[in-house]
């Protein structure tokens, strides 16, 4: 099976989805990092393409590449040996020249391919370095570090509509070359810009930890593995996962890494709500909060495509939009992924209700979550059991939410007597709320 059959792309039908991402994104920067294989794989012609897209819908990119693979395919072809291909480790003299060969090349054939597209670019100086020095007594040569970027510059290459490309060389203040890692460019670059994202473009399928790539990691998740146990994540990802997480404890949204190998993976990535490699994200990304009135429409498409599998009862939008205030919503990036309403039953009893997640999260914790904040929510405000109705997670309920059956006594009679008419057969359970406190007296 080739990488284009490996997952499901952007379909003309995805195009209402789409646009939901326009406003959200218009006029905000991406970084975008592609390694060289990536610029070396016959799929580069088609991320300049999707590029472009983002482009004419007002997103502006700034560029940074590598070139990696590109050495060690020169320093094999020369039989010239280097001393470290991706400027992570020493760079020695001629480790730099073949570096500086490598990025002419490279950004060269960049320029051609955004200049096909109808895009304005330019290779800029704007990255100023200096050597990176001795690092746990290894001397670092002509391997250097972010000293400043000229941001003035960039945005106002920026603000003009033109993309500008940062190569893994620099300049020192005395104009001396040195090589850095493109991942540390990209990630300064991310920071300083205050970029919206940082996208990496690999050839892998995205963050790969114990051979299994991750869809979706918290930032403080991806610290740990770091701390804990690095060599769990690929080698070659390393450096990409460790200058991903400081970017966010720096304030960048988001992170991405994904294969750039895969034809319109890039615009599946940013406007699918699935997407395709693996997406980092700060603490506000995973997010449960009171249902808004511009929710009500989203809500009804959930809980219309519920009731198909008999999984929640028919509600109109007439009627959602009448208990808005009684419905939460489990938010991603901006998408309601879950839901679920909490109503008050007696002064003491409260009904959790409407608890669906979609289909493509179950297994994630998401319903556990809901229902937490559900419990929680409820004790605040001072009830003391929570009663769930349910056709076919009552089993959900008991094992994982620690709710029990026997709870018909605390339905009201007008309760009762609308289940009984709707004749599907629910069964009640009910939970202690533990640490519930009495309602202040007004």
């Amino acid at each position: 099976m080739d990488n284009s059959t490996k997952i499901r792309t952007i379909k003309p039908t995805d195009l209402r989805g789409i646009l939901e991402y326009v406003p959200m994104f218009r006029g905000h920067v991406f970084v975008i990092a592609m390694d060289g294989s990536i610029v070396a794989d016959e799929n580069f012609a088609n991320v300049l393409t999707d590029i472009a897209v983002m482009r004419s819908l007002n997103i502006n990119v700034v560029l940074v590449h590598g070139v990696g693979v590109q050495i060690k395919a020169l320093s094999k072809e020369r039989k010239i040996p280097i001393t470290d291909a991706y400027g992570e480790g020493p760079t020695d003299r001629k480790t730099l020249e073949l570096a500086i060969e490598a990025v002419g090349k490279v950004s060269l054939q960049i320029v051609e391919g955004l200049t096909l597209n109808a895009l304005r670019c330019a290779i800029t100086n704007a990255v100023r370095v200096t050597p990176v020095g001795i690092v746990k007594g290894v001397d670092q040569q002509l391997t250097g570090k972010v000293e400043k970027i000229d941001l003035d510059f960039l945005r106002k290459l920026i603000a003009e509509g033109v993309i500008p490309v940062v190569t893994p060389i620099a300049c020192d203040r005395e104009g001396r070359s040195l090589r850095v890692n493109s991942d540390l460019l990209a990630a300064e670059l991310a920071v300083r810009l205050q970029a919206s994202k940082l996208i990496y473009l690999t050839p892998q399928p995205g963050l790969v930890v114990n051979g299994e790539p991750l869809m979706n990691v918290p930032v403080e998740k991806l610290e740990e593995i770091l701390q804990k146990n690095s060599k769990a994540i690929d080698e070659r990802l390393r450096s990409k996962a460790r200058y991903a997480a400081r970017t966010l404890e720096s304030g960048t949204p988001r992170a991405h890494i994904l294969d750039g190998r895969i034809f319109g993976g890039l615009l599946t990535e940013i406007f699918d709500k699935v997407g395709l490699g693996t997406m980092i994200h700060a603490n506000d990304y995973q997010q449960i909060r009171p249902a808004r009135k511009r929710d009500i429409q989203g809500i009804y498409n959930i809980t219309k495509n519920a009731v198909k599998s008999e999984a929640l009862k028919l509600r109109t939008r007439q009627q959602i939009e009448r208990d808005i205030e009684t419905f939460f919503v489990y938010e991603i990036d901006e998408s309601i992924i879950g839901l679920a309403s909490l109503t008050r039953l007696s002064p003491s009893v409260a009904e959790l209700g409407s608890v669906y997640v979609q289909p493509f999260y179950h297994g994630r914790g998401v319903g556990k979550k809901l229902v937490e904040y559900a419990s929680l929510e409820a004790a605040k405000r001072g009830y003391k059991k929570l009663v769930a109705l349910s056709t076919q997670a009552y089993s959900f309920f008991e094992q994982a939410t620690g709710f029990h059956g026997g709870g018909e006594k605390l339905l009201s009679k007008e309760r009762q007597a609308e289940l009984n008419k709707s004749g599907r057969k629910s069964r009640v359970l009910y939970k202690d709320l533990a640490g519930a406190k009495p309602k202040r007296k007004k």
